[in-house]
């Protein structure tokens, strides 16, 4: 059984979804693929797991960096769950590039070359947004595309860390905005 709670950020409303196992699900509100893997049968009710994020989001809004975990259930092929690993190692504040994840995907796999594209597409399809820093993933030229919050959430929430903005734009036109 899945359940639901809501959250209301500095950042607008953000839906909260577990199980018995973790956190299953992070949405802004209206983000694209918003509660895409939610389970038709759910139950909104607090449970201790939410508790725990809300705090751990308190901290995170107030500008800080958590210093605890909030267990995670992620579903996804092997090698989504792979990307998302990497993600997750990105430091609080710092981003990495498609082109550097696909690098370290590659490596881990014994490949001598990985999709940067293939990286891009689990990136976008992580349901756990922020717990699973997928706004800290920027084009191999700077460019801040691909966030399904949207640009202007990616851009607050790389403030927020107070991430080197100097060489970051949002790109004029593309597919990814």
């Amino acid at each position: 059984m899945q359940y639901i709670h809501s959250y209301c950020s500095p950042m607008g409303d953000i839906l909260l979804a577990a199980d018995d196992a973790g956190l299953t699900g992070l949405w802004f509100e209206g983000q694209k693929y918003f509660a895409r893997t939610l389970d038709k049968e759910h139950e909104k009710r607090e449970i201790p797991l939410f508790e725990k994020t809300k705090q751990w989001l308190d901290i995170y809004f107030s500008g800080k960096e958590p210093d605890f975990t909030v267990p995670l259930h992620v579903t996804g092929t092997a090698f989504q769950k792979q990307v998302w690993e990497i993600l997750r190692s990105i430091p609080y504040g710092q981003t990495m590039t498609y082109g550097e994840i696909a690098r370290k995907m590659a490596a881990q796999r014994g490949e001598m070359r990985m999709s940067a594209q293939a990286v891009g597409g689990a990136v976008s399809h992580n349901e756990v947004s922020i717990l699973i820093p997928c706004h800290r993933v920027v084009g191999t030229n700077g460019s801040l595309t691909g966030y399904a919050g949207g640009i202007d959430k990616k851009i607050q929430l790389l403030r927020l860390e107070k991430a080197d903005m100097k060489s970051l734009f949002v790109p004029k036109k593309g597919t990814a905005l």
